[in-house]
């Protein structure tokens, strides 16, 4: 045996044995590193970038969010015996199966991997998936998931997943498809906008199942005031104030109206040419918050998740009871009636969403997502929010969750696309179904407390 032989031939032997000498990590050093909440984070917000992309109305965005957030929570409840199944809590929501008891899990896995199943089950461009998840799952065996546990883990996220699946089926999604609100013309109610046109968006909303909520009426705010162009006329004051301030609209409120926009899809007209711009919707703008704020408390991954859920139970049951309102009165939006009326060049600073003007969507679910938020992680937490900066809508700082919900819902305003009585009696309703989703849905077996 030459020399180079003998060598190489004993490293090779020492090598084997040091492998076999190494230890695999154990469940608590590698569920310790699982847990990390920026995995969950990611996960997050490689939804959002699909949801951007698949140009999901808010509505419908939000109940992808929240069944990808119900799997993530149900899949890691198991992990910390603070928390349980929100079976029974949820509307017809029976608790998702359990883990095999006596058996190692890493439960952090099985979290994120529920998520993203659901995600692209819910989505359409799954391709978008398919590099993320390529490295994605990798960080878990670097962190020293032995692989049982990881095949273990990967099928009880599916499990639970599937659970999910079954239960988003039944919530009448399907049913709602392919219904147009058909435009009456009659004096004060709802009329297609410029520059695109576009039919009302999702006016059978209210026979999605509610989550939270007992009805999708519950919380029904008081009516709109008459539509009436008498000089002095509730009506006509609301009018001529959105008339007014569009016109004299400083560089603050720009920037205000602007940053809040959220709409998932905004047609640009140059000339002869028109073409359609991508952006967040307020619910992926809102769990972008939530993100922002768990990163500066140092949530737990449990911690982040609860917030992620609940909010975005909040938004959807928000979203529920806004569109109930919305298609009941079917009010005109300002820029209709003052092109009509009082200005025929007016224009609004954003561009009207296409669905009936009463109350504000912005002002119902940004209260509803405050009302969570704060009660899940605290109030007076200050925080910058650059949740859109990378599609070019800046950032701003708030004092707290409300203080942000209070500026999202004056933007609609500054962006001449609703009324002040929409704003103010859509907080009102927004700050109800937050307040019940809190009370009716509770994650830990003991009563949520501020942190």
């Amino acid at each position: 045996m030459n020399v180079p032989f003998r060598f190489s031939f004993l490293l090779a032997i020492l090598l084997v044995a040091f492998a076999g000498c190494q230890k695999s990590s154990s469940p608590v050093e590698y569920n310790a590193k699982a847990a990390n909440p920026e995995y969950y984070n990611s996960a997050l917000n490689k939804l959002t970038q699909v949801v951007i992309h698949d140009i999901f109305s808010p509505p419908v965005a939000s109940r992808i969010y929240a069944y990808a957030n119900l799997a993530g929570y149900e899949a890691l409840a198991p992990f910390d015996a603070q928390y349980e199944s929100l079976g029974g809590k949820l509307k017809r929501f029976q608790a998702s199966p359990k883990p095999e008891p006596g058996k190692e899990y890493c439960f952090p896995l099985a979290s994120t991997h529920a998520f993203l199943t659901v995600a692209r089950a819910l989505t359409f461009s799954v391709e978008y998936y398919d590099e993320f998840e390529k490295t994605f799952y990798e960080q878990y065996k670097k962190d020293g998931v032995p692989d049982e546990v990881y095949d273990r883990s990967m099928a009880y996220g599916e499990t639970v997943a599937k659970h999910i699946l079954d239960y988003a089926a039944k919530d009448n999604y399907k049913q709602t498809r392919g219904f147009k609100h058909t435009v009456t013309n009659e004096e004060g109610t709802w009329v297609p906008t410029p520059p695109a046109y576009m039919d009302a968006a999702e006016p059978q909303w209210n026979k999605i199942r509610c989550w939270a909520m007992d009805t999708c009426s519950q919380f029904m705010p008081p009516r709109p005031f008459p539509f009436s162009l008498v000089k002095g006329s509730p009506y006509e004051k609301e009018l001529d104030e959105v008339y007014q301030v569009g016109k004299n609209l400083d560089k603050q409120k720009q920037d205000i109206a602007y940053f809040w926009d959220d709409n998932a899809f905004v047609m640009n007209v140059a000339g002869h040419v028109m073409y359609a711009s991508k952006k967040m919707t307020p619910g992926g703008h809102w769990l972008g918050i939530a993100q922002t704020v768990g990163r500066k408390k140092k949530l737990t991954m449990i911690q982040m998740v609860e917030a992620y859920a609940l909010t975005s139970f909040a938004l959807t049951d928000g979203f529920i009871s806004c569109w109930d309102e919305k298609y009941r009165t079917k009010t005109v939006r300002p820029e209709t009636v003052i092109n009509k009326s009082i200005d025929p060049k007016w224009t609004p600073f954003l561009q009207t969403p296409p669905f009936p003007e009463y109350p504000s969507g912005h002002s119902v679910i940004s209260t509803a997502a405050a009302t969570v938020l704060t009660n899940l992680i605290g109030d007076n937490i200050t925080f910058t929010d650059s949740t859109e900066f990378q599609y070019g809508h800046g950032v701003r700082s708030f004092k707290s969750f409300r203080d942000a919900a209070n500026e999202a819902s004056i933007s609609r305003m500054y962006g001449g696309i609703h009324y002040r009585s929409a704003l103010e009696n859509g907080q009102v309703e927004g700050e109800q179904v937050g307040k019940w989703v809190i009370q009716k849905i509770r994650a830990r077996k003991s009563a949520v407390a501020s942190r």
